[in-house]
């Protein structure tokens, strides 16, 4: 709260300047705005592991590799091999710094991007949707579980 309390000040004379006479209305300012900060303020989170964020690495700069590859291998081919549609996958993951971070990681796949998230409903456009990716975004989403401290206890449902 002190901490808060000095910065209000600071900013104040920061604003103001140095004129005593600003601090008739200032010293209630700084007062009111330490204390509605304080109420307001969200509580700390969990921060993440720095031995789980360093487990995770491999596995990031290797599906960034792996979908890197994928992509350009599909391109630079004379006839393009894809098949795009849409995948369905529910996720299981409760945190939602942890969900925002599986939706985006899903673009680490080779072949996939995450679309939209509606519902606890993920929508996958993969370029391929013939491939099965239900055991890519299962392993995905149990990595993400662990980086964020986090159990999944129910089986990951099958989608489409």
């Amino acid at each position: 709260m002190l901490g808060r309390l000095i910065l209000f000040a600071v900013l104040w004379l920061v604003i103001a300047g140095s004129d005593p006479a600003s601090w008739i209305i200032g010293a209630p300012v700084v007062l009111m705005a330490t204390i509605y900060g304080e109420r307001l303020a969200i509580p700390p989170r969990r921060g993440l592991s720095p031995v789980a964020v360093l487990a995770f690495l491999p596995y990031f700069l290797w599906q960034s590799l792996l979908g890197g590859l994928d992509v350009a291998k599909r391109v630079l081919r004379p006839r393009l091999d894809i098949a795009p549609g849409f995948l369905r996958y529910p996720v299981r993951l409760s945190d939602p710094d942890a969900r925002v971070f599986f939706l985006d990681s899903i673009s680490l796949l080779p072949g996939t991007l995450s679309a939209d998230m509606r519902g606890g409903i993920i929508e996958v456009h993969a370029l391929d949707a013939s491939i099965d990716f239900a055991p890519e975004l299962a392993d995905l989403e149990r990595r993400v579980a662990t980086l964020f401290g986090e159990t999944l206890t129910t089986p990951p449902e099958r989608y489409r």
